[in-house]
């Protein structure tokens, strides 16, 4: 350790890019890890990014919360490695790649080159990774970016593989539908965030169509708004508890618009709630039904060629369905099971057929009706109304304006398509996944039991698999009977070409370094053990489940050897963002769950979105995007840090407001830089040395700040440990703005002035030491930059090298009587204030009655208190006298007319003799009039000369202070020059003068009280005037007046 260097002025862009260098000279980060290789492990699993997007202030967000936790476990003596990684397959890769290069459909991909598509994706990929690096390193997130795990990258993939082939051999990976948006122009399916690109405000047909019923003369009513689906139709869904109404027709309607009608005589069946708003005909009602007892009832095919029955029991039946409301429509939701995703999950839970009416080119299949056939549906709405009027199945149509998703890349729209998918069977291990959820150490815990818990209690069968590109291919190779065979590894791969090769099937070559990718692997014909050719599934796999794979994947596993993993499994933290709770903390559980049968982490931190200052959404339509090198800038990444830790709990969402953060800057690290500056400044000033000091003597006021920062150790450690860092960074910088600013240094700021050697400086010196040096370590997770900066100048090494701070011994004693002196002082304040007694004015005598003995503090309140001196009182009333204030309800009844006589005799009595009488039962008579005690309402009040408040202490005893508040010449003189020292003291400040610098000082002073030669050359010394002057009469230079009194002064 030496000697501090002088800290000069707070530039927090130039502090924190010396700091950097210093950083990457030194290779900081790398040596904290190596230092604590044979700590405990904490394993942290970075959520991979995707480096096609350029990084924002969301990521800034979490990426803070990732790298406080981690530096934290490292002070604590933990080994936390922190591995990088790069999420770069799936549909945002290939949507940019599209649009750059023009290509609408896949059959435009397909003729443009996969292999070209695919590597164009795979530079696409990498497009901001300059940008994402440039910002976790301006941020200071350590994590090793050049030796990260990437999802592209063959070892990656292989993993991937392994882990399906583990899902195939339980019999946990299946073909099936997946309902998805379709566009037929394109031949793509689309997932939720291109079906957002392409809402269209559309006017179209919709129907109400009549389902006649087998064996009864009722038709059920049901309503669509795309008429292409009736054809599809296998079964009407209703709710078991609403109610239906069966009516009659009995008349036609006044008017009628369009296709459709009902005969007289007719019966239709609806929801009760709905009757009004559908039916037009005047009916008769016949009865009323619980939809549960509609349930089972068949109905005729409106397209009775359109699909076959097979082998279902329920097909053109009344089924039950607990998701039908009666919100619209007629309370009745025809069934078409591959055009919708309730439909077909209904369909498949009772056994409807599953066949499609329509193919991939969006046209109606041969054999679906004459007029249909081989027609694109959505240019056959009007046909297919005009087939149900002629077959007397329209009840009416009506046009019907609504929003409806368009391809963004055609403008057509989209169709609602039952897809071939491969899924994981979810369902089948759905208790373990609930298991391992309660195992998990969610913040908040909410999420866990309620967002995360009922996705969990809901969990539905994993579509894995897309139509796409580029991506970790399925591996899957399937025949045309049937016949299907998961590959693991690349030397099953190899194994299985070989055993093609050898059977006549020609094959590419397949290198240890084969790239799977597609083509390639597409390329790769296999052998059933029958004998028969098996090609690949053309599907590559969600990309959440690349991610989902990271735990083990990253390390290559279980190609490896294993040890690493072993060594780095469960997880012990992850953190992202609330939106992740059925993304990324999903599939990372699902893949465990299903491939180790184990949890995958141990604890998970979910944090809230990031919106607007006034709590709107961010989006670049809105112009309210925050760009966080605005703030990198000017505030500096300690403060912006900062300011997004302690602005609220991490999972509630955060107000991000400039003025806000700027106020975090001036308000924290403003203030801690000149605490910071005043103690290093002095230190290089005495040669102030804190490994070879001597011990100084400490004061009272130096216990206390020490007993202070041990609580404040074991209050952040707490915080912490329960996740609420919020509340930790705002004891902290309430600590250092309140507790060590304004209240200690304030205190000690004499202390060092002084140029002789004393124990008391030596003590304050190694106070404020002690104290820095501490605050560095604990605020080091948060803001790393100024906590480096501070510690290397009082320590000579990196924070980040330093161990977690162990509190001490706390005396709670000095705590509470500080606290009560730190009151007391703000209650004298107050009495000013209320007295109109400026606060530089002193007063003569001061005294506290009551309370604990505050005697060793006498010294500091009357400085606080200003006043001469500081006594203790026992009696209170020695301060106080009575007054009698008239209670007029009693006395007006008593007195009646004579009232205002009575109360003019009350104002003007001696008070005290008057209650002295009332209290010897001798009650005094005014104007006739017997007064008692409850005429009157009785008051203390001050005796004039005093000004008293009565605070409680934190044992619940009532604490009283009292101010003499009468002038004399001395008082009047000392006030004014305290007031002309704090004028002097502000200009050499704005004059940027050094500490140690002297002036030379002419003052004037008229209308004002006598400034007596011993406060004259207290100005001086003050001020460190090495010459003063003091005149009276009209002066030069700056002006200021205080109670009347004029003082100009010269600083020179």
């Amino acid at each position: 350790m030496a000697i501090p260097q002088p800290a000069g002025d707070y530039d927090p862009v130039g502090l924190e890019s010396s700091m950097l260098t210093t950083w990457a000279e030194e290779k900081t980060f790398e040596k904290s890890v190596e230092s604590r290789s044979s700590g405990e492990p904490f394993i942290f699993l970075e959520g991979p990014p995707t480096a096609n997007g350029k990084p924002g202030i969301h990521h800034v967000v979490a990426r803070t919360f990732k790298d406080l936790v981690c530096r934290w476990k490292t002070m604590q003596g933990n080994s936390v490695e922190r591995k990088g990684g790069w999420d770069t397959h799936g549909l945002p890769v290939e949507i940019e790649v599209q649009k750059r290069l023009d290509l609408k459909s896949n059959q435009d991909i397909i003729e443009y080159g996969m292999a070209k598509f695919n590597k164009a994706c795979r530079e696409s990929v990498w497009t901001y990774e300059g940008a994402w690096r440039e910002m976790t390193e301006r941020m200071a997130y350590w994590c090793d970016l050049d030796n990260p795990y990437v999802t592209l990258e063959n070892n990656y993939v292989e993993s991937c593989w392994w882990a399906i082939k583990k899902m195939f051999d339980q019999d946990l990976l299946y073909l099936g539908h997946k309902v998805l948006p379709y566009c037929p122009g394109t031949g793509t399916s689309y997932s939720s965030h291109e079906v957002a690109l392409g809402y269209k405000e559309v006017e179209e047909p919709s129907v109400y169509v009549k389902f006649k019923l087998v064996d009864d003369d009722a038709s059920i009513l049901a309503w669509t708004t795309t008429p292409w689906t009736l054809p599809g139709n296998v079964g009407l869904a209703v709710g078991p508890e609403v109610e239906y109404v069966r009516v009659r027709v009995t008349s036609e309607p006044e008017s009628w618009q369009g296709s459709g009608g009902a005969k007289v005589g007719e019966e239709l069946i609806l929801a009760k709630e709905l009757f009004k708003e559908v039916i037009r005909h005047h009916c008769d009602e016949i009865s009323i039904h619980k939809g549960s007892e509609l349930v089972g009832k068949s109905y005729q095919p409106l397209f009775p060629d359109a699909v076959e029955r097979g082998d279902s029991k329920t097909a053109w039946t009344v089924i039950e369905a607990d998701w039908v409301t009666t919100t619209d429509g007629t309370g009745v939701v025809h069934t078409a099971v591959m055009y919708g995703e309730d439909d077909y999950n209904l369909g498949m839970e009772v056994g409807l057929p599953a066949q499609h009416t329509v193919d991939m080119k969006g046209e109606f299949i041969t054999g679906t009706h004459p007029k249909l056939d081989g027609r694109y549906v959505k240019d056959c709405d009007s046909e297919i109304i005009t087939i149900l009027h002629d077959a007397g199945l329209l009840y009416r149509e009506k046009m019907y304006i609504h929003d409806y998703p368009h391809c963004w890349r055609t403008g057509d729209p989209l169709l609602y398509y039952a897809m071939d998918s491969w899924f994981v069977r979810m369902t089948a291990v759905k208790e373990r996944l609930l298991e391992f959820n309660e195992q998990v150490e969610w913040a908040p815990d909410w999420v866990g039991e309620g967002r995360f818990g009922e996705w969990l209690r809901n969990v539905k069968d994993w579509a894995i698999s897309r139509e796409r590109f580029w991506g970790t291919p399925l591996p899957v190779w399937r025949s045309e009977s049937g016949e299907m065979k998961c590959i693991g590894s690349i030397a099953e791969l190899q194994e299985e070409v070989d055993k093609a090769n050898s059977a006549g099937i020609s094959n590419p070559d397949c290198p240890d370094d084969v790239d799977l990718h597609r083509p390639i692997v597409d390329d790769f014909t296999l052998l059933s053990t029958t004998g028969e050719a098996m090609k690949r599934e053309p599907f590559v796999m969600d990309c959440w489940f690349d991610s989902g794979c990271a735990s083990f994947a990253q390390w290559h596993h279980p190609f490896d050897g294993g040890d690493k993993f072993a060594n780095n499994f469960p997880i012990d933290y992850i953190c992202e963002g609330v939106d992740q709770t059925r993304g990324w903390f999903y599939t990372l559980l699902a893949v465990s769950t299903t491939v180790f049968d184990s949890i995958c982490y141990k604890r998970c931190l979910s944090l809230g979105l990031i919106l607007d200052a006034e709590g709107k959404k961010m989006s670049k339509s809105k112009g309210n995007i925050v760009d966080p090198w605005d703030h990198f800038n000017n505030e500096g990444a300690d403060a912006t840090r900062w300011y997004m830790v302690t602005a609220g709990a991490p999972w509630n969402p955060m107000k991000f407001d400039a003025n806000g953060l700027k106020e975090t800057y001036a308000k924290m690290f403003l203030t801690l830089w000149n605490v910071y500056r005043f103690h290093a400044d002095y230190a290089a000033l005495d040669g102030f040395d804190a490994d070879s000091a001597e011990e100084g003597n400490p004061s009272e006021l130096d216990l206390w700040i020490r007993s202070r920062l041990q609580q404040l150790i074991t209050g952040t450690t707490e915080q912490f440990e329960q996740w609420n860092f919020h509340k930790a960074g705002r004891d902290i910088e309430n600590f250092v703005v309140n507790d060590l600013s304004n209240w200690y240094v304030r205190r000690s700021r004499r202390r060092l002035w002084d140029e002789a050697e004393s124990g008391d400086k030596l003590a304050c010196q190694q106070t404020l030491h002690e104290v820095l040096v501490t605050l560095c370590r604990l605020m080091a997770p948060v803001s790393p930059f100024i906590s480096d900066s501070i510690h290397r100048n009082l320590v000579g090494e990196s924070v980040h090298f330093s161990d977690w701070p162990i509190a001490g011994d706390i005396d709670e004693e000095i705590i509470a009587k500080m606290a009560l002196v730190r009151e007391l002082a703000e209650t004298g304040r107050k009495i000013r204030v209320d007295a109109n007694r400026r606060q530089r004015l002193p007063c003569a005598e001061g005294w506290i009655v009551a309370g604990p003995d505050l005697s060793e503090y006498h010294d500091i309140l009357a400085e606080e208190l200003n006043v001469e001196t500081i006594s203790i009182e026992n009696d209170l009333d020695r301060f106080q006298r009575i007054e009698l204030n008239p209670n007029r309800r009693a006395l007006g009844a008593k007195c009646r007319q004579d009232l205002p006589q009575v109360l003019a005799e009350i104002a003007t009595a001696d008070h005290e003799s008057m209650w002295a009488q009332i209290q010897a039962g001798d009650n005094p008579v005014i104007s006739g009039y017997e007064i008692s005690a409850d005429d009157i309402e009785l008051r203390r009040v001050e005796r004039d000369g005093f000004a008293a408040k009565t605070i409680t202490s934190d044992d619940g005893k009532d604490v009283s202070l009292v101010l003499d508040m009468a002038d004399s010449p001395e008082l009047l003189s000392k006030g004014l020059a305290r007031d002309i020292t704090r004028r002097i003291q502000a200009k050499r400040k704005e004059l940027d003068l050094e500490i140690e610098a002297t002036i030379s000082l002419r003052v004037w002073t008229a209308d004002a009280p006598e400034i007596f030669s011993a406060d004259e050359q207290w100005i001086t010394s003050e001020t460190r005037a090495s010459s003063s002057q003091f005149a009276t009469g009209e002066g030069e230079g700056d002006f200021f007046e205080v109670d009347g009194a004029k003082v100009w002064f010269q600083v020179e």
